[in-house]
């Protein structure tokens, strides 16, 4: 008798838990007569017009003149060699960083870095910074000067 009480009980219980999952949408079985719903159908693709592909001459943000930037981190190159040349290397990597962060893509600051690195006898260091500076080079002067700490 106990046990037609339990199992009583957890018939009920299975079935309220149908029940609930039927009603919040959690069951699979589908209402007779009810159709999903629709899927949509992506938008057709257009192509873009020769207008819409290049951004106005007016719009697109120009860089500032190179001058200014070097304006901007010139002092910190000359105080940087000033304190290589006393064998603060340190200070001289600091300010050189500073000038990076000012112009990431100067090969000017890529050079001395390559410079104060190789002064510090670390030459894989050197050999990596002139490579990232060959990425900036805006002279054929300027490309060989960052070439010799390659090539060591």
């Amino acid at each position: 008798m106990v046990v037609a009480k339990w199992s009583l009980r957890g018939s009920l219980v299975v079935l309220s838990v149908v029940l609930l999952l039927a009603q919040y949408g959690c069951a699979v079985y589908e209402v007779p007569g009810q159709q999903p719903a629709p899927v949509e159908a992506p938008p057709d693709y257009t192509e873009p017009t020769e207008t819409s592909k290049r951004p106005d001459a007016a719009t697109v943000i120009q860089p500032p003149p190179r001058e200014d930037l070097h304006a901007a981190y010139g002092p910190l190159l000359a105080r940087a060699q000033t304190a290589a040349s006393k064998g603060d290397y340190e200070q001289a990597l600091t300010l050189l960083e500073r000038a990076q962060r000012i112009a990431p893509d100067s090969a000017e600051v890529y050079l001395a870095l390559a410079q104060t690195h190789s002064a510090r006898g670390e030459r894989a260091q050197a050999r990596a910074t002139a490579e990232r500076g060959l990425l900036y080079c805006s002279s054929a002067a300027q490309c060989a000067r960052l070439r010799v700490y390659v090539q060591r």
